[in-house]
């Protein structure tokens, strides 16, 4: 399992048949590093986080050629070498479908011992029973402003991170969120829909610009996690907060749904919450 560095290799986009057996080499590697060269983060990053991944069709048979289902919770540090390109996700946990393991402990080392490998870092792993899953991670909203009521003009939906402004030299801490965030596959174009949060403490984010620097980013494209680090390292630079928290929770395509966050805050750790659209 090699990393690629062009997308002309990605498998999305293309048309691929979906394996019957257990193929850990679909799993299709992408360097991080790709995209941070072109925000500038380069060295020590500038703060923490994980890319926490739901897979909600996830099977396999067990020793007696009994079909098994779970959902699964993955776990990405951000300081992995690489991400796990989504479409390759799928095919491989596909590949587990009418593969025999002898208990789910199996199949969660199985799972772990591959992803590991192919993100080159430990990657956290834990299956669920549908019921077990609904009682571990409710659907939840996010507390704080909703910016999404503001009555504001658009007249350009191509990213525009000067649009970013400050209110006031004032330091606040808040909570702001949005559910308008839309990006798109870097490869295919398909629209990715999500909500984002933006927790920070310092000078006062004006609420306007901030909604219209998120709607800019409506045709762009560029992979989930990237999206979410390009809106840290932008907020970051035009508003220079103190502390700063950054996570999206996108909607899910193909069983999975992908849900970045990062921060610059000590001991942060932003936990896995469905929103009503997932």
């Amino acid at each position: 399992m090699q990393n690629q560095d062009t997308p002309n290799q990605i498998p999305l986009g293309k048309q691929v048949e979906y394996p019957s057996q257990y193929q850990p080499e679909l799993l299709f590697p992408v360097a991080r590093q790709l995209k941070r060269d072109e925000i500038d983060i380069l060295g020590q990053l500038p703060f923490h986080g994980t890319d926490i991944w739901n897979a909600y069709e996830l099977s396999w048979l067990n020793a007696k050629g009994k079909p098994q289902v779970a959902i699964a919770v993955f776990e990405f540090d951000c300081t992995s070498t690489n991400i796990i390109e989504s479409k390759s996700f799928k095919l491989y946990l596909n590949s587990l479908n009418q593969t025999r393991f002898a208990d789910w402990q199996a199949v969660e080392k199985t799972l772990t011992e591959d992803l590991s490998k192919a993100a080159e870092t430990s990657v956290s792993v834990k299956l669920f029973t549908v019921e077990a899953y609904n009682q571990s991670v409710p659907v939840r909203e996010w507390q704080g402003v909703l910016l999404d009521e503001l009555d504001i003009e658009i007249d350009s939906y191509q990213y525009q991170p000067e649009l970013l402004a400050l209110e006031s030299n004032e330091v606040v801490t808040e909570s702001l969120y949005s559910h308008l965030l839309k990006s798109n596959c870097l490869i295919t174009s398909q629209p990715d829909w999500a909500s984002i949060l933006i927790d920070y403490k310092g000078p006062k984010i004006d609420q306007e610009s901030l909604l219209k620097y998120l709607i800019s980013f409506r045709n762009h494209n560029e992979f989930h996690e990237q999206c979410v680090e390009r809106v840290f390292t932008d907020i970051m630079s035009h508003c220079k907060p103190l502390e700063l928290t950054v996570y999206a929770r996108y909607t899910r395509r193909g069983g999975l749904d992908i849900n970045p966050w990062r921060s610059n805050v000590s001991g942060k750790i932003c936990h896995n919450q469905r929103h009503a659209r997932q």
